[in-house]
């Protein structure tokens, strides 16, 4: 009965383990996910929009957001994102500009908050 009990422990393990894989290491170059602004952006990520959403708690600050995966995408990519991240490795920033999208303070301000970048290597 042992055996049973530890086979059973492992496929439980190895169900558990797969449940808590996120779904952004499934993503395709240029995919797009939503989640809570709490959660910090992922390498490889960058931040597109920001909004106020009620499942992520009620705050004033905008406390969803937005990410694009941009590993992978090809060299000569121009994107809009927002400065809510740092720029990512192998891309220069092309511009900054205002962005009613990528407001994500509850502070108004119409200060440079989204940046164009293209990818360069």
């Amino acid at each position: 009965m042992s055996r049973f009990r530890a086979a059973v422990l492992a496929v439980g393990c190895a169900a558990a383990a797969l449940t808590l894989t996120t779904t952004t290491a499934h993503a395709a170059p240029g995919d797009t996910q939503n989640v809570c602004g709490s959660q910090l952006t992922p390498t490889g990520w960058v931040d597109v929009q920001w909004w106020n959403d009620v499942s992520c708690g009620s705050t004033f600050n905008p406390n969803k957001k937005q990410i694009k995966q941009i590993a992978g995408l090809p060299v000569g990519t121009t994107l809009t994102v927002c400065a809510s991240t740092y720029q990512p490795t192998g891309w220069v920033q092309l511009s900054s500009f205002y962005s009613s999208s990528c407001r994500y303070s509850a502070v108004p301000s119409l200060n440079n908050n989204a940046w164009q970048i293209k990818r360069v290597s």
